[in-house]
Formats: C-alpha cells, sequence, structure tokens
C-alpha cells in the first residue's frame, strides 16, 4: 500500500545528551559512546519518552502530573479483562492458596497442579494435544527454534515478524531464508530451494502488530502440504480476540486446526499480565520441556498469573459477548476514521495504524492528543521501518460506543491542525 505523502515537520530542538567524565577509562568512554547515541537518537525525532500512568489499566487511566481522565486507545488490553474484578480476585485467591512463587524453575519444585490445569486448558482451547507455559512468549519464540530445528532443517520466516521470532530463529543451527512479506510467491520459491531439507518450517505472526494486517493462512498451509512442510504461527495478537469465539488466525479465516505450532501470551488479551505458550503435537511439547532453555531455566509463571489466565479463559470460553463487542468497537472507529480521510493500514482488526509518515510529526501528533485526553503513542523508527512513522490505535471491549467518537474527532481536530487531512 502506498502512504500519502505528507508535508513534514522539522525536528524540534532538544538539548545534547549530557553525561558525565568518569575516571574510570571503560566507563569514561562506554559513557561518551552511550552519549553520542542518545544525542543521534534525539536529533532524529525518535527518542521515545515512557508515560507514567498512575492507575490500573482499562479504558480510562490517569497519567503522572494530571489528574484528568485519559481515553486509552494505546494498549494491547484488548478484551478489557486486565481489571476485571473475577480475573483480579482469582489472582488473589491463588496468592494466598499458592503464594507469590515457586523460587525455582518447573523441573525441579516449580511445577503446581494449576500449572498443569492452564496447560490443558489452552491445549483444549487450541484443540491441540499439550501446552507448554513460559514465562513470556518472548521466552516461548526463543525455546522453539533452536529446540526443533538443526543443520539439516530449513526454518522460512515472514520479513516482518515479531522480534522474538527473529531473535529465537538466530538461535538455531538450520538453514535460515526470509520471505517478502506475505508473498507466496517468494514463500514457493523458498521452499522449492529446500527441499533437500530434513524439515523445513515456515513461520509467520498470524496478525503482524504494527500494521494490523492478518497473515494469508490458508494460502500458506496450502504451500506447506504442497511441499510437505511444517506451519507456526505466533498468535500474541489474535489469541482470545481474534474470531468468533476467539480461537485466533485460523477461526477467523475459517480454518480447521492447520497450523501445527502454535505460539501465543497471556499477556495482552489473556488478563494482560505475564506469560507465553507453545501449544501443538504431544511429541514437541515433551521435547521442549526436556530441551526448551527458557523452560528448564526460568522460574516458573508465579502463580497469581496462572490462575488469571486461567480465569480468561473460562470467561471467554462461557460467553463470546465480549468478543463481538471489541470486533463491533473495531469496526466503528475504523469506518469513522477512515471516513474523516487518514490513512489506515489493515483490516478488520483491533490494531489500527493511522499513516504519518515522519517521525517528528508523530511524535507531535500523540502530544496533541494527550492535551485532548486521549492516550496514543508515535512509532517509529527503528520500531517501524524509516518514513512510515503513525500513531498506532488499539481498540478495547472496554470502551464505549462515546469513547470511540470522542477519539475520532481528537483525531479529525489535530489532523485538521498539523495538516494532515484537509
Amino acid at each position: 500500500m502506498s502512504l500519502t505523502l505528507i508535508k513534514r515537520l522539522q525536528p524540534c530542538t532538544l538539548p545534547a545528551y549530557k553525561y558525565h567524565s568518569y575516571s574510570t577509562a571503560p566507563l569514561g568512554v562506554m559513557n561518551q559512546v552511550l552519549g553520542e547515541v542518545m544525542d543521534a537518537i534525539r536529533s532524529a525525532g525518535t527518542y521515545k519518552p515512557e508515560r507514567v500512568i498512575t492507575t490500573k489499566q482499562a479504558a480510562q487511566i490517569k497519567v503522572k502530573g494530571s489528574n484528568r481522565n485519559i481515553l486509552n486507545f494505546c494498549a494491547n488490553n484488548y478484551l478489557g479483562l486486565s481489571s476485571n474484578l473475577e480475573v483480579v480476585e482469582a489472582a488473589k485467591e491463588s496468592l494466598d492458596r499458592y503464594g507469590n512463587g515457586l523460587s525455582s524453575v518447573r523441573f525441579i519444585c516449580g511445577t503446581q497442579d494449576i500449572h498443569k490445569e492452564l496447560e490443558q486448558k489452552i491445549a483444549k482451547f487450541h484443540g491441540r494435544d499439550d501446552a507448554i507455559l513460559y514465562i513470556s512468549c518472548f521466552d516461548a519464540n526463543a525455546g522453539i527454534f533452536e529446540s526443533l530445528l538443526g543443520p539439516e532443517d530449513a526454518v522460512i520466516s515472514d520479513e516482518l515478524n515479531h522480534a522474538s521470532i527473529i531473535d529465537g530463529i538466530r538461535l538455531c543451527r538450520a538453514e535460515r531464508l526470509r520471505y517478502y512479506h506475505m508473498s507466496m510467491p517468494d514463500l514457493e520459491q523458498k521452499l522449492q530451494e529446500t527441499q533437500g531439507s530434513r524439515m523445513r518450517l515456515i513461520v509467520t505472526d498470524g496478525v503482524f502488530s504494527m500494521d494490523g494486517d492478518v497473515a494469508p493462512l490458508k494460502e500458506i498451509c496450502d504451500l506447506a502440504d504442497k511441499y510437505n512442510s511444517l506451519v507456526f504461527i505466533d498468535e500474541c495478537h489474535a489469541t482470545g480476540f481474534l474470531g468468533a469465539t476467539g480461537r485466533g488466525t485460523e477461526e477467523f479465516l475459517g480454518l480447521d486446526r492447520r497450523c501445527h505450532i502454535i505460539n501465543s501470551t497471556l499477556g495482552k488479551a489473556l488478563g494482560g499480565a505475564a506469560g507465553g505458550y507453545t501449544t501443538g503435537p504431544q511429541s514437541l511439547i515433551d521435547m521442549l520441556r526436556q530441551k526448551s532453555r527458557p523452560y528448564l531455566f526460568s522460574n516458573s509463571l508465579p502463580p497469581p498469573i496462572v490462575a488469571s489466565a486461567s480465569k480468561v479463559f473460562d470467561l471467554i470460553t462461557k460467553d463470546n459477548s465480549i468478543i463481538a463487542k471489541v470486533t463491533s468497537n473495531t469496526k466503528r472507529f475504523r469506518d469513522k476514521i477512515t471516513a474523516a480521510g487518514f490513512e489506515v493500514w489493515g483490516k478488520d482488526h483491533p490494531i489500527c495504524p493511522i499513516m504519518l509518515g515522519d517521525a517528528s510529526l508523530a511524535g507531535k501528533f500523540a502530544e496533541e492528543m494527550l492535551e485532548r485526553d486521549i492516550y496514543v503513542i508515535g512509532f517509529s523508527f527503528p520500531v517501524v521501518p524509516k518514513g512510515l512513522a503513525r500513531i498506532r490505535v488499539q481498540i478495547s471491549a472496554a470502551h464505549t460506543e462515546d469513547e470511540i467518537d470522542r477519539a475520532v474527532d481528537a483525531f479529525i481536530e489535530v489532523g485538521k491542525k498539523l495538516g494532515v487531512i484537509p
């Protein structure tokens, strides 16, 4: 999709990053080098300040330095359950019963019955044999490729996959190839080039988090069948809310368990705390318990997080209405913001990237929105490619229709002020 060219704002002038001189030579050199790096980041207009939230995560929040209620349109809290009373209560009860943590890894003395119960819920939810929990999905992605693939194998990854997938693939000894983003002809060419491999693993995000676009999973699986390959999908921005019952990209696209391996997170729609998992064939899960380094050498997931995620699975399995709500909210926002003249990438997903192009403009736009009590963040290089800066809006089931409309009105006001729309 082409990016509409817009008038670029001049980067704001910022003071040079101040560093101290140290008498110890190595520290002095490091400090000077890092000072120069920070100066360059600030000069480029890509410095990313961290706003401090003083309340719980919700559709309305407060930020440090202000007592106003701010509408939050920048969280992965897709189902609005991170502060749900039933979810929080489940965490509290587990804290009383199971304690704060296990102080150990799973195979030593770090496995409780609630860990096994949650793994079974995850496997059942996805229709797979078994599941294995990690402290984060970053760890799940770091642990699978090195354990599964050897020098005789090949891994073929979409060029815009999650950073954690990229890092995980770097750890393995398989032949590593990348195909152009969602390009099936290029993927097929890579499959043809690797036909001598023992195993081939096609790796894709289900939903690409910066652009909000959904992988062409049917076509990927068709190619996998044609070339006798495995399919791995990262569902961090799909599990729990994409598809009629929240089963993710497969359900959204009308596919029936065609992916061989699913990695996903508990830290977004499924409670908003932390934790990740791999689910798939029993043979794979059994092997990961024996060989996956992040699993073997990281502490067990804390009981309150396990209990809260388990409660979320109970809630969305029993009632799909909250999933329908995030879908309707997404349509409302996308329809209105597109009608206003903004360029919005992706389709039918709560991630709504509003394309601005210039990094400084994206930062200025976000500050103007905060002045209007709307919390959004400008995304720029290196999070997204140079020249493709944006405001990434994220819709939640917790937003009301009035809050959606207020956000759109603020976008229109700021967009006209900064010359983004006429």
